[in-house]
C-alpha cells in the first residue's frame, strides 16, 4: 500500500513538473539550451504521427511541401524537413518544438498562435521526425 502511495505521489510530481515546464515555456521564447533539455510528454507513436500529419497538412505544406522536402516555390528558404543534418536550429525534440512554437530565423514564423495546444505541437514534432531517414528516427513506441 505504501509503495502505491509513493508511486502515485511520484507520478503526480512528475506530471506537475512537466506541466509547469510547458506552461512556463509557453510564456516566453525558449533559448536553444532550454529547448535541448525539454523532452516530449507525447510518445512517438503511430497515433501521434497521424495527428501530427493532419496538423502538418493544415499548417506546414505551404512552405515545406506535402513531402517535407521544401521544393515548393516560396519566397523564404524553407528547410527540407527530411534532411535533419542540414538543419540550423537543432534536431532534438525540444529544439524542433522550439522551432515550430517560437519560430526559427527570419523565414520560419512562430506557430504558437496558430497551434495553441502544446500537445498538438508535440504531435507535429513527432510527425516531422517521422520524415527523417529511418536510421535517424526515434524508435516507434507501443500505443497505450
Amino acid at each position: 500500500m505504501l509503495r502505491r502511495i509513493v508511486r502515485f505521489l511520484t507520478f503526480c510530481l512528475l506530471v506537475s513538473f512537466v506541466g509547469t515546464q510547458l506552461s512556463q515555456s509557453q510564456d516566453k521564447p525558449l533559448t536553444r539550451d532550454e529547448a535541448k533539455q525539454i523532452k516530449s510528454p507525447v510518445p512517438y507513436t503511430k497515433a501521434s504521427i497521424a495527428r501530427g500529419r493532419i496538423l502538418y497538412t493544415n499548417d506546414c505544406t505551404g512552405c515545406h511541401g506535402n513531402d517535407g522536402k521544401a521544393q515548393v516555390d516560396v519566397i523564404a528558404d524553407a528547410t527540407d524537413l527530411t534532411e535533419p543534418k542540414l538543419w540550423k536550429s537543432g534536431t532534438t525534440e525540444g529544439e524542433v518544438f522550439r522551432s515550430i512554437r517560437d519560430g526559427a530565423g527570419i523565414s520560419m514564423p512562430p506557430y504558437k498562435n496558430q497551434i495553441r495546444n502544446p500537445e498538438d505541437l508535440w504531435h507535429l514534432v513527432n510527425f516531422i521526425r517521422s520524415l527523417w531517414p529511418e536510421a535517424q528516427r526515434p524508435k516507434l513506441q507501443e500505443e497505450k
